[in-house]
């Protein structure tokens, strides 16, 4: 087998085999030595070894022909195996894995691309090239030194230390390939690491060069992000580098508090990363946790002064819901079912807020539930979230009456099955009825039918509406001219 050099052979000496006993390492390492090649296992998936993290996607690096070695081993497995030649790369599934074989590389890049020029490397020049020392750890997979950890940039003191750092100069690093920025806030995020200071400021004179990057790709790292388990850490990362105003000027727009006549108003940047905290301890839904980030985001557009009173942030709610699908537009986020659950969110995010204020009538609840639907839990759920006052009284209560609400939904729901309604009776019913075609004297007699139903005047049926109706018609000089059944 060919000497690894000095440089790349790192002196951590530490036992991994017993991490390595699935099949395919077997079959990886005796091809490797019939070969007289050189192969490891680097990345995320030696990483998340140290982290205890389960993973299923495995990078391997080969001194050679990646390709040529991956069809190698897929034959030897009886799997399939895809080639990606653009890119140098080979994947096959096996099992409960997803294995990437590539040679190693080093790479250079132009200043007005990401795509680097890439050439023949030794393992060395493959660890440089990788964005953090934590993700350069390498695994021998020869027999001869199977099992052997490399780790030319102390990656593993990193992990100890929960830090993330760049093998090279961090200014050259995230310059040649500005997507890095955001990956190591999204690492920051979902390890709950501290990124190295020299980084950070490298971060900060590199923000202008995320716009080579492509908006897919941009996203895809900030839903990341937002799906860790406590994304105020990314996004505080975001802010504090500059990198938000430049991604998401939406969000960086909520920061700062104005004073004036001695009155102030929250911080509703702050305010809205603690709202995603907190519904992050409830649910993993990317799209509920969406509706966090955006339930304020029209608060600068109306926020005003009223002497004697404070400022006002009124119909934000009915703006931010307005806003929401040019936002999905710009960040590419999908014009789908889940972009109108977001503005669903967005609208009724203060309609539980308001009722659990004041005495819960009926017919209020009843209109929650026509309007929010199956959505009313995820709705419950932002609610809980917006409580972010230090004031434990108020905590207390609001909760409690947050109680009141959810019962007071449960009882009406039981009893007058109001969530996702429909009319009991139809345009056609009303048209057959009363002999009409369409116009304004349906509609009339519509609104007329669910308003009555939401107001509790009359029961949710069939029979009744139909009476409704008929009283309703006739009331406008209309005449029953069929009976609907």
């Amino acid at each position: 087998m060919p000497q690894l050099s000095n440089a790349s052979r790192a002196e951590h000496k530490l036992p991994m085999k017993e991490h390595l006993q699935h099949h395919i390492f077997k079959v990886i390492s005796k091809l490797a030595a019939q070969q007289n090649l050189q192969v490891f296992a680097i990345g995320g998936f030696v990483r998340d070894l140290f982290l205890k993290r389960p993973s299923k996607d495995i990078d391997i690096v080969i001194i050679g022909n990646g390709i040529e070695f991956a069809e190698a081993v897929a034959q030897k497995l009886n799997v399939q195996v895809s080639v990606f030649k653009n890119f140098g790369t080979a994947m096959l599934r096996y099992h409960d894995l997803e294995v990437e074989f590539v040679g190693a590389r080093k790479e250079s890049y132009r200043r007005d691309s990401r795509k680097p020029i890439v050439e023949n490397g030794t393992l060395e020049d493959d660890q440089k090239r990788r964005d953090f020392t934590i993700n350069a750890l390498a695994i021998s997979l020869h027999p001869d030194n199977f099992g052997e950890l490399l780790d030319p940039f102390s990656g593993i003191i990193h992990l100890e230390q929960k830090l993330i750092k760049t093998p090279l100069n961090p200014v050259e690093t995230f310059s040649d390939d500005p997507l890095r920025m955001l990956r190591a806030i999204r690492f920051a995020s979902q390890l709950n690491f501290v990124i190295d200071d020299e980084a950070v400021a490298a971060i900060k004179s590199n923000v202008e060069r995320i716009s080579i990057i492509s908006q897919e790709r941009i996203t895809d790292e900030l839903n990341k992000i937002i799906l860790s388990p406590q994304p105020s850490i990314g996004f505080n990362y975001l802010f504090d580098t500059g990198l938000l105003h430049k991604i998401f000027p939406l969000m960086a727009q909520l920061y700062g508090v104005e004073y004036r006549d001695g009155k102030g108003h929250k911080d509703n940047f702050y305010h809205t990363l603690q709202v995603l905290d907190n519904i992050c301890e409830t649910t993993g839904d990317l799209w509920l946790r969406w509706a966090a980030i955006l339930h304020d985001i029209a608060k600068p557009p109306t926020k005003r002064f009223e002497p004697g009173h404070g400022w006002t942030f009124h119909g934000h709610e009915d703006k931010g819901a307005r806003m929401v699908p040019k936002i999905f537009a710009q960040l590419k986020l999908p014009l789908n079912e889940k972009m109108k659950f977001v503005q669903k969110m967005v609208q009724l995010h203060l309609r539980p807020i308001v009722l659990s204020q004041s005495i819960v009538t009926d017919s209020a609840v009843r209109r929650l539930l026509f309007e929010a639907g199956d959505d009313i839990e995820g709705l419950m759920l932002l609610c809980k979230a917006d409580i972010t006052t230090k004031n434990e009284y108020k905590v207390k209560k609001y909760r409690q009456n947050f109680e009141l609400v959810q019962q007071k939904l449960k009882d009406v729901e039981e009893r007058d099955n109001i969530r996702n309604w429909q009319p009991p009776v139809t345009g056609t019913d009303i048209m057959d009825l009363f002999g009409l075609r369409e116009g304004r004297e349906v509609g009339i007699i519509k609104n007329q039918i669910r308003e009555a139903i939401l107001e509790g005047e009359i029961p949710n049926s069939r029979d009744e509406a139909i009476a409704f109706a008929i009283e309703k018609g006739t009331q406008i000089g209309l005449k029953v001219v069929a009976k609907t059944n």
